[in-house]
């Protein structure tokens, strides 16, 4: 349990900062951790003129759990989730420490829900394969916040909001996933050309972006009644939710800003969000 004591440290080791922006990231293959592309050279340059954050908080798509965890280990281990891939993938590891006081403040800032303090997860490719471009010498201590699989969208854009003290403390808040993500309808004969997709893909991308960009935020958590294009582009809501707390973090007065957005492989989109 934590004591007075133990929020006073908290508060000690995470000082307050100006205000630090929230992204959401379209991370694609896992390839993407050791490809040099477009995409990696758009995560690089969101961050480059940005004040070295204190820690990250990344909510990735690849921890869909019952219930919501917060990883509160020191040392995270690198979690290869995939399969197929170069055994040059699987050699990659990512340092970055943990940071279990700020699991407990994360932990405390999201009352009244019930929030698990994880010593089990790690760093999965959600996580390591954008961060590992954004802070490569992985001296940045990373958390990562798992998503509740059994709960609606309005929860995870009201769980987002809840964290927004952590932006005044140096805390760099990102979602990782994938807005248009359907992996049984990619085509992999085309991986390789530009900004390719399918006509339901495209319409769902121009849609989305005009929801973000408009501000409009209420169709996007609405996103199963919007019809067939978003129901092709969001078949399960694992890599879209990620979306949500970005969006929830949004304080008026500040701006969206859309960067990589390309259409890979026909059914995936690599479309990335800034807000500051």
């Amino acid at each position: 349990m934590t004591t007075l004591n133990d929020l006073h440290y908290i508060a000690q080791t995470f000082p307050n900062t100006d205000k630090m922006p929230v992204f959401f990231f379209g991370h694609g293959s896992p390839m993407n951790a050791i490809e040099e592309n477009q995409f990696v050279q758009g995560f690089r340059n969101s961050v480059k003129d940005l004040q070295k954050p204190t820690a990250i908080v990344c909510i990735s798509a690849h921890w869909f759990t019952r219930g919501t965890k917060v990883t509160a280990m020191s040392m995270p281990r690198t979690i290869h989730d995939f399969g197929g891939f170069p055994k040059e993938l699987f050699a990659v590891l990512y340092p970055a420490p943990g940071s279990p006081l700020l699991a407990q403040e994360t932990q405390q800032l999201l009352q009244p829900v019930s929030v698990t303090l994880d010593e089990e997860w790690g760093l999965d490719h959600g996580t390591w394969s954008v961060v590992k471009h954004l802070y490569p010498l992985a001296d940045v201590p990373v958390i990562q916040l798992s998503i509740d699989y059994t709960q609606p969208a309005e929860f995870h854009f009201g769980l987002g909001k809840q964290l927004q003290a952590l932006r005044n403390k140096g805390v760099l808040i990102i979602g990782s996933g994938n807005i248009v993500h359907n992996l049984r309808l990619v085509d992999f004969h085309n991986f390789n050309k530009e900004d390719y997709g399918y006509d339901w893909a495209l319409e769902a991308r121009e849609t989305i972006n005009s929801y973000l960009l408009q501000g409009d935020y209420q169709p996007l958590l609405d996103y199963d009644r919007q019809g067939k294009a978003f129901n092709l582009a969001i078949p399960s809501p694992d890599h879209y939710l990620p979306l949500l707390y970005t969006l929830g973090l949004q304080q008026k007065g500040e701006n969206l800003s859309l960067f990589n957005d390309k259409m890979v492989a026909g059914s995936l989109s690599m479309t990335s969000v800034k807000v500051a």
